[in-house]
């Protein structure tokens, strides 16, 4: 968890969780459009998604590979 490799991972997961949620949010919309777009709550929902991802990332230290966010081991 102390390392670099973890945190770009994590960061990863996390951008892609922001992503997501965003998707998840704006997807529901019949027709998006920028101008109209609640921009706060598009941001809390991205920024919420981002820290439920990190802190899954610290709470998965040890179960995986060694300094992986991720629970599955790439070991067979």
């Amino acid at each position: 968890m102390f390392t670099t490799k973890f945190w770009k991972a994590a960061a990863e997961r996390a951008g892609k969780s922001a992503a997501q949620a965003l998707l998840l949010l704006w997807g529901g919309d019949a027709v998006f459009s920028a101008w109209d777009a609640d921009w706060v709550t598009a941001g809390g929902v991205a920024a919420g998604a981002a820290v439920l991802s990190l802190l899954t990332s610290v709470v998965s230290v040890g179960a995986g590979e060694p300094n992986s966010p991720s629970l599955v081991s790439a070991s067979r």
